[in-house]
């Protein structure tokens, strides 16, 4: 089968045209088809840092994390799906396991769902990395009906999926941005954007909770910005964060008495936990995006397995709107 592989780590490195053999499904596990899969900042970071990475695959590399597609080959013991199903899922492209930057791609059935009817394989392809992220993160901060969350980053991969399912929870959703597109993205959200560039985090706290800060805090930014996300905090609240890769000073976390949910959500891959419940979040992502309450943002621009390296260049940019995807 075709595939476009790496042969080298590093920010020059270039996608290889490849063929490989085709997979065999194991135990457990199907033979999926591939339609499209998308590209994520952690697809990015393994293709420059390689080896650095703890979860980074041996070379030769075919990386690709997401994906949408059907099933053509399933295992004997293998429940709840058939030949020629719609699935999408995110389950390979690190470690020992094969990603979607292929033809044919195996993989474990626990990590898959049947893809949401009302959606394109383009659009379910670049829903499952974010969206069970965002769902882990609200589900473990509880969120509930009116309360107030204010999302960092609120047309990211990550976030435009967590002001989505934070409406869809019943909350009042926040959403820092930046650029006209992005306010009438999160406005179509029926969220409040609010300009990170214009607005001070004092100003934008006292304005939309009074100066009692918002109940959950969901940081796609993450790193420093953690400090601004403890700063719009309320008293009790909690933060949800995706990058905390660094030594932060928590004082402030410390007097405010606030709860921080650190979600990454590889550890089912990685280390083979409890993989079933991603498949579980796929099923309830499906059933959230068939009721119209979640639709993913595709980036504008469109790319297929030919000019694999200019989309991950399009990611890493910080240019795209919503989540790059490559047609297969």
């Amino acid at each position: 089968m075709k595939s476009m592989s790496l042969n080298a780590y590093g920010a020059d490195a270039e996608f290889v045209a490849t063929e490989v053999e085709m997979p065999v499904a194991g135990p457990g596990q199907v033979i999926v088809q591939i339609a499209a899969t998308s590209v994520n900042t952690v697809d990015t970071m393994i293709k420059t840092m390689g080896q650095d990475l703890p979860l980074s695959p041996e070379l030769p590399a075919i990386l690709g994390m997401d994906f949408a597609g059907t099933i053509t080959e399933m295992a004997q013991d293998v429940a709840g799906f058939a030949i020629g199903d719609a699935v999408f899922g995110c389950a390979g492209g690190l470690a020992d396991l094969q990603g979607a930057l292929a033809q044919f791609m195996v993989v474990d059935a626990q990590l898959i769902a049947h893809k949401p009817k009302s959606l394109s394989m383009k659009q379910a392809a670049a829903l499952p990395l974010v969206g069970i992220t965002a769902f882990e993160g609200l589900q473990r901060a509880g969120v509930a009906p009116g309360q107030k969350v204010l999302v960092q980053g609120g047309t990211g991969g990550v976030g435009h999926v967590v002001v989505q399912l934070a409406k869809h929870l019943g909350a009042d959703v926040y959403a820092t941005v930046r650029g006209e597109k992005a306010f009438d993205v999160i406005k179509s959200y029926g969220a409040t954007p609010i300009d990170y560039t214009a607005e001070k985090i004092e100003d934008f706290v006292a304005k939309h909770t009074d100066g009692a800060g918002f109940d959950v805090v969901y940081d796609t930014v993450g790193g420093a910005n953690m400090v601004n996300s403890f700063e719009a905090s309320s008293l009790n609240a909690n933060v949800v964060t995706t990058v905390s890769m660094l030594e932060l000073d928590l004082t402030l976390a410390h007097f405010k008495g606030l709860s921080l949910h650190v979600v990454f959500m590889l550890i089912p891959m990685l280390h083979n936990h409890k993989r079933h419940v991603h498949g579980e979040i796929l099923s309830q992502l499906a059933d959230i995006a068939d009721a119209g309450a979640l639709v993913p943002l595709l980036d504008a621009q469109d790319f297929d397995l030919g000019n694999v390296g200019v989309a991950y260049d399009r990611l890493s940019s910080g240019q795209a709107m919503g989540k790059v995807i490559i047609t297969v």
